[in-house]
């Protein structure tokens, strides 16, 4: 596919990360913010970010350049109008959503596609949009330039034609599209990952184990496996046989909280960094470079297997 024109709407942690993905595989792209000064901060992160991929190897100095270089940026909504995909990357205000896909189906052609990366499933964003059939959810994960995933999920009106132009898009952006049959709420990622986390604030919750127990735990066992087989795999090559008849006995004794534990909430509000952990005796920032660290890591690896 050759280049697109991309555009950007918002330019916070999601929104920066995608330009980048699309700009290094060499789209033209515009990232469209509410003020030059948020803006210029974005693409100061990409530039940023850009440096870490040199430095891992993953871009040349000169990619690195000409990547940044393909991003413009704009405080007008109109500097849409042209584009091949607009993703829509704002706050999590869903009446400000539907107003700008509203503006977007208006300056728009009928062919762009219109999507959105945030948990909101398509069809929560078409009250005001005309030319539903473009509409699609585009669900980044963070940091976009490192993760692979993006959650793609047309919705009842999308049209077959947009939902394989949006997976051949972000598929040559080397990213790893996952298409989601049928809308549900969270999509698939989000609604695995707190099945985990409520189980694990149950459990802490109730004083069967200390955080730092719960966590050592997920790192130095399933934790390790998860990333090569995920649960299915896991479940079929461990013996399936084996895994329904325990998880017929233990899926009863599992938590079916519908909110998070009194416990958790009560943490809310403490400190500057309010978490179960006490953040003031440990180095927060040492530990997301860390998780940085480890995400290269595994982009590395994934492109050295392609190669």
């Amino acid at each position: 596919m050759g280049q697109e024109r991309i555009v950007v709407i918002g330019n916070g942690i999601i929104g920066h990360g995608v330009a980048q993905v699309f700009a290094s595989a060499g789209h033209p792209v515009t990232m469209i913010g509410r003020s030059q000064a948020s803006l210029d901060q974005a693409l100061q992160k990409i530039r940023a970010s850009l440096a870490d991929f040199v430095a891992n190897g993953l871009l040349s100095q000169p990619q690195a350049e000409a990547a940044a270089k393909r991003v413009a940026l704009s405080t007008r909504l109109d500097d849409a109008a042209g584009a091949d995909l607009v993703i829509e990357a704002v706050t999590e205000d869903l009446a400000l959503k539907v107003d700008i896909f509203a503006d977007l189906d208006r300056l728009c052609a009928p062919t762009t596609i219109l999507g959105s990366s945030s948990g909101q499933p398509a069809s929560a964003l078409l009250a005001k949009v005309k030319h539903r059939q473009r509409v699609i959810a585009t669900h980044f994960w963070y940091p976009p330039q490192l993760i692979p995933l993006v959650e793609i999920c047309g919705g009842p009106h999308c049209a077959p034609e947009i939902l394989q132009r949006t997976v051949s898009l972000i598929r040559g952006a080397g990213k790893e599209p996952v298409v989601i049959e049928k809308e549900v709420k969270g999509f698939i990622g989000n609604r695995l990952q707190f099945a985990l986390l409520r189980e694990a604030w149950a459990l802490w919750a109730d004083g069967i184990a200390s955080a730092e127990a719960i966590d050592a735990v997920v790192k130095a066992s399933f934790g390790r496996r998860v990333g090569i087989t995920g649960p299915i795999e896991s479940a079929d090559i461990g013996g399936l046989a084996t895994m329904v008849s325990f998880g017929n006995s233990l899926i009863p004794d599992l938590s079916t909280a519908s909110q998070a534990p009194e416990q958790v909430a009560a943490r809310l509000g403490q400190g500057d960094m309010p978490g179960i952990y006490d953040w003031s005796k440990r180095d927060a920032g040492a530990l997301r470079a860390q998780r940085m660290a480890e995400l290269f890591r595994w982009l590395k690896a994934d492109r050295a297997q392609k190669s």
